[in-house]
């Protein structure tokens, strides 16, 4: 396939976690940084991605947004990379890829909303059940073998990698051993310092 990729993206945003998996790829890209507010509500981005959000790729003349999405793509788009197992072997992959974009995300959104676990009676009506179910199945995934779909890394760690990352250095994730230890696995890897190295240079200056 071509490799005309232009990464649309901010350094302060998900998009890290887009440019980690393409340089997971090894695939040229060109990087386009949109502030937050007007430059992504400017019509020619909204065009690309309507909800006015990064990340997003254009890949020839397809157009991909949401990281899972990208990072799954991306797999697929380069399979010479390795970033995907067999189709046969793929259950936990997409398990796990999208129970990160799935529950996580949404268990530590309504965690940091409400400020504390949900009811007995309002986790029937949430998918996740509560943050702290989603948080042991997730260290049973990443203490039963070394990365979340087996034993060799995938776009799934990215994805998960990024999220118990981020999470354990804010706040939003417990600091249990396992993930620190998953963390440490996965992060240390040369397209992971590629990433983090472009993505600081970007930040601005007044960044926290």
């Amino acid at each position: 396939m071509k490799t005309d990729i232009t990464l649309y993206t901010n350094p302060m945003s998900r998009g890290r976690i887009a440019r980690w998996m393409l340089e997971e790829t090894g695939a040229p890209y060109q990087t386009r940084y949109l502030d937050f507010g007007a430059a992504m509500k400017a019509p020619d981005y909204l065009a690309i991605n309507p909800m006015g959000k990064v990340p997003a790729i254009r890949h020839g003349q397809t157009v991909v947004t949401e990281s899972a999405a990208i990072c799954a793509y991306l797999a697929d788009a380069f399979p010479e990379a390795g970033l995907a197992p067999p189709p046969e072997q793929r259950g936990p992959y997409y398990r796990w890829l999208f129970f990160a974009a799935g529950p996580l995300e949404s268990a530590i959104t309504a965690h940091t909303i409400l400020g504390e676990e949900p009811s007995a009676e309002q986790q029937s009506q949430f998918g996740f059940g509560s943050l702290r179910r989603v948080l042991d199945a997730l260290e049973q995934a990443v203490s039963a073998t070394p990365y979340i779909a087996g034993e060799r890394f995938t776009a799934a760690d990215v994805y998960v990698g990024a999220h118990i990352g981020w999470g354990t250095q804010f706040g939003t994730i417990e600091k249990r051993s396992a993930f620190l230890d998953y963390w440490r696995r996965v992060s240390d890897r040369d397209a992971w310092h590629r990433a983090d190295e472009l993505d600081n240079a970007a930040m601005p200056s007044n960044a926290p």
